[in-house]
């Protein structure tokens, strides 16, 4: 439907939500985080997905950050109350027990840059424009993009794109690491899904363990890091899906994965 908020198209094991609000490039409305954070908690515990790919609507923009209008006419608690949701959500999405693939398609700015950094595979179109614009609003990025960017393309490049709030074109994203990869516009979706099918091709027990070890370790020292993983990996091995992989391998075919 047209009204919907957030577009939800199931097309096997792959979900693509889109942010829906084009003709306001997609910004982030309390009703718009409010529906984006039903679906994916839903998701959450839906066994049949495996991938989640977020994009926008329209060839504009994946999203323009927070809906400043709505914004102007919030009190200080209003904003407090966003804020909080915001990051509970986009923590939530960096920690979804299944891969998310963020497919830029245009804009990105403020809270559009910080939903894609909550993603675990950023995928842009050479269209995209991406940044955490916040403090030329006077304000500084509050949904975890003061703690993902650097973690993600180093601290001094990060402190530079913040403290001047500027945009980067996608080459730029390419070059410092804020995006894996970039296509043309029409080759977007097909690229994401392609992306979304390889690692549907995978473990799923695997995945999820893959990912918990990566987010977790990486906020440790290696001797703790290498425990988290020795750990997740413990977890694999008395699954069904383990044993079908050997079985797959030694008959030369492709494993059919259960998440068992």
């Amino acid at each position: 439907m047209a009204d919907e908020l957030i577009l939800k198209e199931q097309d096997g094991q792959i979900v693509t939500l889109t942010l829906n609000r084009p003709e306001v490039m997609n910004s982030i409305s309390f009703p718009l985080l409010l529906a984006l954070k039903d679906h994916v908690e839903q998701i959450h515990f839906d066994s049949e997905t495996r991938v989640v790919i977020i994009t926008g609507a329209g060839d504009r923009a994946f999203c323009a950050g927070a809906d400043l209008k709505e914004r102007a006419t919030m009190s200080e608690t209003d904003v407090k109350k966003f804020i909080f949701t915001i990051r509970n959500l986009f923590t939530f999405i960096e920690n979804l027990n299944k891969p998310v693939i963020a497919a830029v398609n245009g804009v990105a700015l403020g809270g559009g840059t910080e939903l894609a950094l909550a993603c675990d595979i950023r995928i842009a179109s050479t269209k995209a424009t991406m940044g955490l614009t916040e403090t030329r609003l006077a304000i500084i990025p509050g949904a975890g993009g003061t703690q993902r960017l650097p973690r993600l393309i180093g601290r001094g490049k990060a402190k530079e794109l913040i403290f001047t709030g500027r945009r980067v074109d996608a080459r730029e994203a390419l070059e410092i690491g804020l995006v894996n990869k970039v296509c043309e516009p029409e080759e977007l979706m097909n690229e994401a899904r392609k992306m979304a099918e390889m690692i549907c091709e995978t473990g799923p027990i695997a995945i999820q363990q893959a990912k918990y070890a990566i987010n977790h370790g990486i906020e440790t020292d290696i001797s703790t890091g290498l425990a988290i993983e020795s750990n997740a990996y413990w977890i694999t091995i008395p699954t069904e899906d383990r044993l079908e992989g050997l079985r797959a391998f030694k008959e030369k075919r492709k494993p059919v994965y259960k998440g068992r």
